[in-house]
């Protein structure tokens, strides 16, 4: 839609009055902010003219003018200014982005520091991605001409999506050959199959074809790492020299050192199949587990996250009374954390 400058200032000053006050617009607050002199009679034709053009709309009982749905849909689209955010906004933005993982990290030290407490053995903790995550598809959806929204959603039913603007413009017919060429190519693959495919594809592609595939693909590429990256946390490993079994230092250390190795959570033990598994000796994997038994449970965070806890300790534990609790305060952390639930139970008031 062709607007001269001084119909563009006039609606502009317009929605954003009425942004701030709520109330119809008349001329005389137009003519203060518009930034040109001109009267109010020329303002009010402006008026009666962006009105015809369904832009503006005058309420029954005022003078005054509003916008339209189609006003703001232009103001957003060509007269809107960027708004800059002040150092105390970007502070409020950030922590609230935070606050989300400073509340796992809380959650997963709190459950192993209890679960230590409770057994009297070394407890770990830690959050994990739901496997092998992989994009299940890719849409793209036009903005305007150098903008679009990027909606990635995984196998695991996680939707994601990011505003991206560019230098340029874009036709619809180009996005939807990204969009057609991202499905074919890109999906059904994981984290460590991803970024090769990216360098095969711009072996062939255009340099600024390349450009928009791999803008995309890095986006996908964040959301899977935040789907699977995993952070560990491990409480009372010096409960280990408590013990008859781990008295020698000798014995001890190796295991005080494989548990405290928190900066490596793969080699953490983690459920396949099972909402519980028991790993006894020889069963485990590491060798620093060898002569020892773990009981690591999982439970539900959400967004595709479990949370896992185990105990480690001598093959001679109690596996009832560690597994009962485990069990318990799982599905407790599934309650609370994954479904926003307060656990219950017959022994609350006991």
């Amino acid at each position: 839609m062709d607007l001269t400058e001084r119909k563009k200032r006039i609606l502009r000053a317009i929605i954003e009055s009425y942004i701030e006050t709520a109330e119809p617009v008349g001329s005389k607050a137009v003519a203060a902010n518009i930034g040109i002199e001109v009267s109010s009679a020329t303002i009010r034709n402006e008026m009666a003219d962006l009105e015809s053009m369904g832009l503006l709309e005058k309420p029954h009982t005022s003078a005054g003018r509003v916008p339209s749905p189609l006003g703001y849909r232009l103001y957003v689209n060509e007269l809107m200014e960027e708004h800059k955010l002040s150092i105390q906004e970007t502070q409020r933005i950030n922590q609230a982005l935070r606050m989300k993982m400073r509340e796992l990290d809380r959650v997963l030290t709190e459950a192993g520091r209890v679960v230590s407490q409770l057994t009297n053995y070394p407890a770990f903790a830690l959050s994990s991605g739901s496997g092998r995550v992989t994009i299940r598809r890719f849409d793209l959806l036009m903005v305007e001409r150098n903008a679009f929204i990027i909606v990635v959603m995984t196998d695991t039913n996680i939707v994601r999506n990011r505003l991206m603007r560019l230098p340029s413009d874009l036709t619809e017919a180009q996005l939807q050959m990204l969009n057609t060429l991202l499905n074919t190519t890109f999906t059904g693959l994981s984290l460590e199959e991803i970024t090769p495919e990216l360098m095969r594809v711009a072996q062939h592609a255009a340099g600024e074809a390349y450009g928009l595939i791999s803008l995309v693909v890095s986006f996908a590429i964040e959301v899977l790492e935040a789907l699977e990256q995993r952070t560990v946390h491990t409480s009372g490993i010096t409960h280990l020299l408590e013990l008859p079994e781990y008295r020698s230092l000798d014995r001890a250390q190796p295991l005080m050192s494989y548990l405290s190795d928190e900066n490596d959570p793969a080699h953490f033990p983690i459920p396949k199949d099972n909402p519980m598994d028991i790993l006894i000796g020889p069963e485990n994997v590491a060798d620093a587990l060898k002569d020892s038994s773990v009981v690591v449970a999982s439970y539900d965070i959400g967004d595709g996250m479990r949370g896992v806890i185990g105990v480690v300790g001598p093959t001679r534990m109690d596996y009832a009374k560690i597994t009962a609790r485990l069990s318990y305060l799982a599905e407790g952390l599934s309650r609370l954390f994954g479904r926003g639930e307060l656990p219950g139970g017959t022994d609350d008031k006991k």
